[in-house]
C-alpha cells in the first residue's frame, strides 16, 4: 500500500498544479478496498501499485461528484470539498482526476484500459439513476440492486477482473467475486447508516432516506407495513426527519426485521464469492472482513 500511496501522490504532482495538490491531500484516502483488492490478486506484478492507484484516483473523483450531486457537506468526517470550495471546484478537480487515471490507462492491456474505462461509463450512469430514483419513493429490489451494481459494484469487479487479467489468472471467475464483494459491502453500508451513530459515520445518521434513498431496509419494510404505516413511510421520504421520525424508523425496522433481512442478502453475496474463490484465502478473508464491520 505504501507503493501505491507513492503512485497516487507521483500522478498528482504530474497534474503540475499546486491547488490540485493541496485539495487532494485535504480528501480522506478511506478503506482502500480496490486498490487492496488488486494488490491482493496481482501481487508480484510491478504494474499493480500503478493500476491500484488509477483506480482509487477514479473513485476519488466519483465522491468528489457524488457530494456535488447530494449536496454533501462532510465525507468521511471531515468537511468535503463541496462544503470548503463549492460545487465548481469539486466537480472540476474530480474531472481532472477522471481525466488523469483515463491518460495513465493507455499504459496497459488494452483488456484491462477497456474493462476499467468501461466501468467508469456504467458508475456515471448507476449515479444518474441513483438520482432518478430519489426522486420518488421506490419499493422495487430489483431496480434499486441493479442501481447499486452500477453505482459502486462495477469498479470493484473492474479492478478484481483487470488484476486477474494482469496477474493471468481466470479474470471471470474474479469479476463475480468483484461484484458480489461490491454489493455486499454497499449493503452493509445502507445498514450502517441505519444502526450506526453520526459521529461513527461522520454523516447524519439515516442520511440515505433524507436524501431520498430508498435502501432495502426501507424497501423491505415498506412491504411489511400496515397501509396507513406505508403511508406515513412514505411521507417523510426525502425530508430532513424529526428525531419522532427516526425512532419510528428504526422501532419499525426492528419490529419486521427488515435490518437482518438486508445483512442476510449480503451474506448470501459474499457466501457466493467465497464459492468461486474457495481456495483463495486472502481474498476469503476480505470478505469476512467486510461482512462484520461496524463502519
Amino acid at each position: 500500500m505504501q507503493r501505491v500511496e507513492a503512485e497516487i501522490a507521483r500522478l498528482i504532482d504530474e497534474c503540475e498544479y499546486d491547488e490540485v495538490t493541496n485539495l487532494f491531500k485535504s480528501l480522506s484516502g478511506g478503506k482502500r478496498l480496490r486498490a487492496k483488492l488488486i494488490l491482493k490478486i496481482a501481487p508480484n506484478h510491478k504494474s499493480a501499485p500503478k493500476l491500484a492507484a488509477v483506480v482509487e484516483l477514479i473513485h476519488a473523483a466519483s465522491l468528489l461528484h457524488d457530494d456535488v450531486i447530494d449536496e454533501a457537506q462532510t465525507r468521511r468526517g471531515v468537511r468535503s470539498v463541496n462544503a470548503t470550495e463549492g460545487s465548481k471546484i469539486s466537480v472540476m478537480l474530480g474531472d481532472i482526476l477522471y481525466s488523469k487515471a483515463f491518460t495513465e490507462l493507455v499504459d496497459f492491456d488494452k483488456e484491462i484500459a477497456k474493462t476499467i474505462a468501461s466501468s467508469v461509463t456504467s458508475l456515471s450512469k448507476g449515479e444518474m439513476l441513483d438520482v432518478k430514483m430519489a426522486e420518488n419513493f421506490n419499493d422495487d429490489e430489483e431496480k434499486y440492486l441493479d442501481m447499486l451494481y452500477l453505482k459502486t459494484a462495477t469498479l470493484i469487479e473492474a479492478a478484481a477482473r483487470s488484476s486477474a487479467i494482469l496477474a493471468g489468472k481466470n479474470a471471470e471467475i474474479h469479476a463475480i467475486y468483484g461484484r458480489n464483494l461490491g454489493l455486499s459491502f454497499q449493503i452493509i453500508d445502507d445498514i450502517l447508516d441505519i444502526t450506526q451513530d453520526s459521529k461513527t459515520l461522520g454523516k447524519p445518521a439515516l442520511n440515505d432516506y433524507v436524501e431520498g434513498k430508498c435502501t432495502l431496509p426501507y424497501i423491505y419494510l415498506y412491504k411489511l407495513l400496515s397501509d396507513e404505516d406505508k403511508e406515513k413511510l412514505k411521507s417523510i421520504h426525502a425530508k430532513e426527519l424529526s428525531e419522532e421520525d427516526s425512532m419510528w424508523i428504526r422501532e419499525k425496522m426492528n419490529q419486521h426485521k427488515t435490518i437482518e433481512k438486508s445483512f442476510e442478502l449480503a451474506l448470501k453475496l459474499s457466501d457466493e464469492a467465497k464459492k468461486v474463490m474457495i481456495d483463495d484465502e486472502e481474498l476469503v478473508l476480505i470478505l469476512d472482513t467486510m461482512i462484520k464491520r461496524s463502519f
